[in-house]
């Protein structure tokens, strides 16, 4: 039986920062992450009677929120914490609300008008949304000593599911999301667009001594890899050779049959320029089998392309097409029926697009399965680079409980594991997820992949994903923070 929604107040938001760096250049799209600030969000919540601290984080990465090649990213980044700054001093403004539910979507209705009266992409105001969304949701679990998965299923949460997607009205939540999450998690490692494939590939100058993996072939061999997220340039033969150095290197690997997803990171002009790329690709006899293993083809066209009708008519054109899923047009509730109806297989999930929506989409595509099982209906988990101990922790923690089998996680790949955070706190991490993390031979804390996947145990009995109270205090505040000091000596043609 489902239990009374709890009320909620936000009394308040403090925002703190956490520089960090990269240990090798991760490009996607037209971005070259080398460095972002690790937002840690920190509210004062009252859930019910009882006053707690609520905590998310997320990395503010450039250009993905937006994608505008003119801006730099200082001027990325006043956008994002426009948005954020507006989102929390709502979720003060918005009192008591008689659920979670209704906080936030109360929440999105106020702060999406307000950005579009300034001109704020969905995508971009919903990161606010999405943050103030998850402290409040960690603050809830905490107070109602409950898991996330629990809370998701038994009712607290006042989901109004049909609000979101008018289809699942007069459907209980918990009839469509699993009864309990996955015992772990696939690892979906990604492959940058510079990323090498080879260890010979990477010059003595370029290599790294951090006792992590640099290389795909060194990553396979060190977490048992089978599972991949490729990203593709939208240039037809740079993307047939890198295709062909992918396979090489799995078939070096002795990996077969790899479960994989090919992203197109909005670089494509056209349906038919990665048609083209795809029939090319299907006639190499090396390829073949490789293509025959893809779960989803993911975001291959602009945002401002990829939901239009011409791009729908292109897509009913081509028969036996791989399925495609939307990533970055996801900026609104109605985003997955519009890319369905257009002939997508389905939407990707992140935290920062919104943890109730990311409920409300796999409720919707579980049961268009049941109703069209001859259909692909697909829900895939995604990455922004996320890493530990709070943002990683609860991106995955919704993917086990919304019963996603793999996750593209690069995070670890891309920064020196826990390495930024102080030492106190990652002795805190290895003590009490020691199934997810443990020490790299460097002596930082690092994720704990056996097998290609990770366990879900400890971070699934904790309230939200992360079982330590990490005290964002300790970090510096926002306002004491300079975007300068983060870009200085990248060169004045780098945006970050």
């Amino acid at each position: 039986m489902n239990a009374d929604p709890i009320t909620v107040r936000v009394r308040e938001v403090a925002f703190h920062v956490l520089p960090m760096r990269t240990r090798m250049p991760f490009k996607y799209g037209i971005a070259s992450l080398s460095a972002l600030p690790h937002l840690l969000v920190r509210t004062e919540v009252e859930v019910g009677a009882r006053r707690v601290v609520g905590i998310t984080a997320e990395g503010l990465p450039p250009k993905w929120f937006t994608k505008d090649p003119a801006t730099t990213f200082e001027q990325d980044l006043v956008g994002m914490l426009d948005v954020i700054r507006h989102a929390a001093a709502v979720a003060v403004e918005l009192g008591r609300q008689p659920s979670v539910f209704a906080f936030w979507w109360a929440l999105h209705q106020e702060q999406s008008r307000w950005a579009a009266e300034r001109g704020h992409p969905p995508l971009l105001s919903g990161l606010g949304t999405s943050l103030m969304e998850g402290a409040v949701i960690d603050g809830f679990c905490q107070a109602t000593a409950s898991t996330f998965h629990e809370v998701a299923r038994n009712g607290v949460l006042g989901l109004r599911l049909d609000a979101v997607h008018a289809e699942l009205s007069g459907t209980d939540p918990a009839a469509l999301l699993p009864s309990s999450p996955v015992p772990q998690v696939r690892v979906r490692h990604t492959i940058g667009l510079v990323d090498p494939l080879f260890n010979q590939e990477i010059s003595p100058a370029e290599r790294l001594h951090d006792g992590l993996p640099q290389s795909l072939e060194e990553g396979i061999r060190r977490y048992g890899l089978r599972c991949f997220k490729l990203k593709l340039r939208g240039h037809l033969e740079a993307d047939l050779e890198r295709l062909r150095g992918f396979a090489a290197a799995l078939e070096q690997a002795g990996v077969a049959s790899p479960l994989w997803t090919l992203d197109g990171n909005e670089q494509f002009p056209t349906v038919a320029a990665f048609r083209e790329v795809w029939e090319r690709a299907s006639e190499d006899s090396r390829l073949r089998p490789l293509l025959g293993c893809l779960a989803a083809v993911e975001q291959p066209l602009h945002r401002t392309l990829a939901l239009t009708g011409e791009t729908g008519d292109a897509l009913r054109r081509w028969e036996g097409r791989p399925p495609w899923i939307i990533d970055e047009s996801d900026g609104e509730p109605e985003s997955l029926e519009r890319a369905l109806a257009l002939g997508y297989a389905g939407i990707s999930h992140k935290n920062c697009k919104g943890v109730i929506r990311g409920l409300a989409n796999a409720c919707v595509l579980r049961r268009r399965t049941v109703e069209r099982p001859d259909l692909p209906f697909l829900l895939t988990s995604e990455d922004l680079a996320n890493v530990g101990p709070v943002a990683m922790l609860q991106d995955l923690c919704v993917a086990a409980s919304l019963g996603l089998t793999h996750s593209e996680r690069n995070g670890h790949h891309y920064f020196r594991g826990l390495s930024a955070f102080p030492t106190a706190v990652q002795e805190e991490v290895l003590a009490v997820h020691g199934d997810l993390y443990e020490r790299a031979p460097a002596g930082f804390a690092t994720l704990r992949i056996r097998h290609g996947a990770l366990s879900t145990a400890s971070m699934m009995a904790a309230p939200f994903g992360c079982g330590i109270r990490l005290d964002a205090t300790e970090f510096q505040p926002l306002e004491a923070w300079a975007a300068k000091s983060l870009i200085a000596g990248h060169g004045h043609d780098r945006p970050f």
